[in-house]
């Protein structure tokens, strides 16, 4: 390659949160592109473009990452730049009310996006009243409360040495990246504060929000896995099975074999204590109440016969097929390496997770699939414009 891409994860996301700071971690990250006491915001867009590279962050519920994909040649200035915004920021007053009117448009952009607010929707259904069943950019009434105060202590509270991952790919070699890690980031200091963190409670529920969309966006799911968890590897087979791919069972029957949605799949979600098998669906109001049956009768499918040994040998091999082709770029492979950093504490090589995707059995699969789909621990979300009548109820056992 001739890219590198510098990766820096810090473990803090919207679930180590509360109400008050809720959607706090989305806005710091804002924050950290506003300048430093040596660059503008404009002067660190203009050094990121003058060298073709392409500077951005993300927040997740349980990390935050910022990276940086540069030339191989100008990876120094890529971690130069990477440490001047996280170790001096300003945090100026006057960028935090601009920041705050930027992210307030942010959450109602959101909402105008039937198609993603379902999820969020889903969430705090089935993780009522925990972190990680709220949304990740926050309330429009704990943004307003922010103030520089409550950034400053959350930054001093998460961003240390000890919660920091600095993760690369591209074109160098290991020691010159520790070299140049610790000239850079040698600043960084301090412990972070220790977070009360429990496992949320799952709530199979069913929930109809009433808002007048094109189409109806649904959410039918069940609690999943830990990210830690050797079952981790027959749940993503199951998932490739039931809606993880174009010729997956969903997808055929819903889309096209009836033509009743254009977005229909399954996913999972899966954190340090939790996790979450969800099934989406976009179609019309009069198509719902089919849309679900349909999903039903997949899972029930699922549950009476299990998997054909055909799809048990695809969904392997299409598995590993996708993973080896999304590490065709210096970016996704920080981004591996640097997630399982900040989540797992070790790095999981390939090697390993073909290994462990082989030795999955039928009898794991058969064995999960009894576990997580019981009638009566499914949760269904539905927004769009229908009553409650419209859409069956999931948790009632079928003939």
């Amino acid at each position: 390659m001739k890219s590198v891409t510098l990766g820096v994860w810090i473990g803090t996301g919207s679930r180590f949160e509360d109400e008050k700071s809720h959607g706090i971690s989305h806005f710091l990250e804002h924050l950290m592109f506003k300048g430093t006491g040596r660059r503008s915001a404009k002067d660190i867009a203009e050094a990121i473009d003058a060298v073709g590279g392409q500077l951005n962050a993300f927040t997740a519920k349980e990390y935050t990452c910022y990276y940086i994909k540069v030339l191989d040649v100008h990876r120094e200035l890529a971690m130069d730049i990477l440490s001047d915004m996280l170790l001096n920021s300003k945090f100026a007053a006057e960028d935090i009310e601009r920041e705050r009117q930027v992210v307030l448009e942010e959450v109602h952009m959101y909402e105008d996006s039937p198609d993603e607010l379902v999820h969020d929707i889903y969430l705090d259904a089935v993780w009522p009243g925990h972190p990680l069943g709220r949304n990740i950019l926050g309330a429009e009434e704990s943004i307003e409360g922010f103030d520089r105060r409550l950034v400053l202590d959350f930054y001093h509270s998460h961003y240390t040495a000890d919660n920091i991952v600095v993760a690369a790919a591209g074109n160098l070699e290991h020691e010159a990246l520790v070299e140049l890690a610790g000239k850079h980031f040698g600043g960084f200091s301090g412990n972070k504060k220790d977070a009360l963190v429990h496992p949320p409670q799952y709530t199979p529920t069913r929930l109809i929000h009433s808002k007048e969309t094109e189409q109806v966006h649904l959410c039918l799911g069940t609690a999943s896995v830990s990210q830690s968890s050797p079952d981790i590897y027959p749940t993503h087979i199951i998932n490739n099975i039931l809606g993880g791919g174009i010729s997956s069972r969903l997808f055929q029957s819903i889309r096209e074999e009836r033509g009743l949605a254009y977005s229909v799949y399954s996913y999972q979600a899966n954190y340090r204590d939790a996790g979450l098998f969800t099934v989406y669906a976009g179609t019309r109001p009069n198509n719902i109440g089919q849309v679900v049956e349909l999903i039903m009768k997949n899972i029930m499918d699922l549950q009476a016969g299990g998997v054909t040994k055909e799809e048990f040998i695809k969904a392997k091999e299409q598995i590993k097929g996708n993973l080896l082709l999304g590490l065709e770029s210096s970016s996704s492979r920080m981004s591996r390496i640097g997630k399982m950093e900040i989540t797992l504490g070790r790095y999981i090589s390939l090697d390993e997770v073909v290994d462990k995707i082989e030795r999955v059995a039928e009898e794991d699969i058969w064995r999960m699939i009894k576990k997580m789909f019981v009638s009566e621990s499914l949760c269904l979300t539905a927004l769009g414009p229908i009553q409650s009548d419209s859409i069956p109820d999931v948790r009632k056992p079928r003939e």
